[in-house]
């Protein structure tokens, strides 16, 4: 029984790395239209267009095209059960972006977009009741993305790219040996003694590849749309690390609890110390349709409706190098839904040196109710945002913006851990961009 309930416990590590699927999608790719909702499938922005769609990019108008900036992530997770409310303590996250794309011909434009579109950093501590489902963890991907786009008529662009994505991921999480806790309380004759936690790190990184394309077309002077497409990315952890470590103690009290029921274990019977792992995190497919509307001189306003195809993580397989009796080859079932996310965006001409923009999106989550993990946990969430640009002369601006996140309350089910989950976070985010 006792070394069942072990094995029980180290085959949870295969709920660690699924952290929410909105909350590893990092909607941050440019400043600019961070202010108006990211919304963008539906314009033409020049280098910018790599990413929210490739096709608009051949309609640049200058020769050359620049953007870069980042964003500071300032995220807090709550999680309350019985009266008790804990909270996250997240490090900082920095999404970035960097875009660059030149005319080769009147029609053909190549540019490079470099993107972080998905990552996380999340800490819950190292003594919170969650501790043996997650600690702390941190996950990054970012796209190098060559393009190339052509228009075909004076209404007509099409667009395409590689992407080369360098995916890593590094997390913690405590392991429970209170079943050891009758021999702790023997060995030093305290009845409420009880057996330390061990501990695991699972870090590990690869290379992938995916790419996108789009089409843009412009109906009138006024009015254009778009639709943009990003293509899933299998994320393969092949060889990654898994390191166990515990209380020197625990092996000779396990031998002892085993010894008890007539079973000797064999050498490395607990974990392999420096163990291998392999396993697959998809980084889902996009396609959004947009429209923009010149509505006057002033006004400018913009839709993009974002369907996220969550539906490829069916599962969480996890092969470990070594097995032992405590550390097993295992699969979790996910079974994310596809999401939408629906985001409106305006942007106002103050004056020819000042754009203010502002923008609202609602953003799905996949996870159903009995997948719900503390792993910043999964929920619908409302996005406000706010922005300018100052053109500090005809070529050169400075863009910013301000993001607010709002999630809504939902409550878990799950029988490990039951309780109720808020996630909020404030996002402001600055830039250049320069054209010639």
């Amino acid at each position: 029984m006792i070394m069942r309930k072990l094995s029980f416990i180290i085959l949870l590590l295969s709920i660690s790395i699924t952290i929410s699927a909105e909350g590893y999608q990092v909607n941050l790719q440019s400043n600019r239209q961070t202010g108006m909702g990211h919304t963008g499938a539906g314009q033409s922005l020049g280098a910018t267009s790599i990413h929210f769609n490739p096709g608009a990019m051949g309609m640049m108008n200058s020769q050359f095209d620049f953007s870069a900036g980042g964003s500071a992530v300032l995220s807090s997770n709550s999680f309350e059960a019985g009266g008790i409310k804990e909270e996250s303590d997240n490090p900082t996250g920095t999404p970035f972006y960097v875009y660059a794309a030149g005319k080769l011909t009147d029609n053909l434009v190549a540019g490079i977009g470099v993107t972080s579109p998905f990552g996380n950093s999340l800490k819950w501590g190292d003594e919170w009741r969650g501790r043996y489902l997650i600690q702390d963890i941190s996950l990054q991907a970012i796209f190098v993305q060559p393009t190339l786009s052509y228009r075909i008529t004076d209404c007509l662009s099409l667009g395409a790219g590689m992407s080369v994505v360098f995916g890593a991921v590094d997390m913690n999480r405590a392991i429970s040996f209170q079943a050891l806790d009758p021999f702790y309380q023997q060995a030093t004759q305290n009845p409420s003694a009880t057996a330390p936690d061990g501990q695991v790190n699972l870090k590990g990184n690869s290379v992938s590849f995916g790419y996108s394309a789009g089409l843009y077309y412009q109906i009138s002077e006024k009015l254009s749309v778009g639709l943009g497409y990003r293509s899933k990315v299998e994320i393969e952890l092949d060889g990654g690390d898994a390191t166990f470590t515990h209380d020197e103690q625990i092996p000779t009290f396990l031998n002892m609890a085993m010894a008890m029921q007539g079973v000797n274990l064999p050498d490395n019977y607990l974990f392999f110390p420096d163990n291998k792992f392999s396993s697959m995190l998809p980084m889902p497919a996009n396609l959004t349709l947009g429209v923009g509307w010149q509505a006057s001189d002033k006004w400018f306003f913009a839709v993009d409706l974002q369907n996220v195809r969550w539906s490829a993580y069916k599962s969480l397989d996890f092969d470990f190098e070594q097995n032992t009796v405590t550390v097993e080859d295992s699969s979790m079932p996910k079974n994310f839904e596809n999401t939408m996310i629906y985001r409106f965006g305006a942007e106002y001409a103050l004056n020819p040196s000042v754009l203010l923009r502002a923008g609202v999106y609602y953003d799905e989550t996949p996870i159903k109710d009995q997948y719900l993990t503390p792993e910043t946990p999964g929920t619908n969430k409302t996005g406000l945002s706010f922005g300018f640009s100052w053109f500090i002369n005809e070529g050169l601006s400075v863009d910013a913006s301000i993001l607010h996140i709002m999630g809504e309350e939902r409550d878990s089910t799950m029988p490990l851990l039951p309780g109720t989950y808020n996630t909020s976070a404030w996002i402001p985010g600055i830039g250049l961009s320069y054209k010639f």
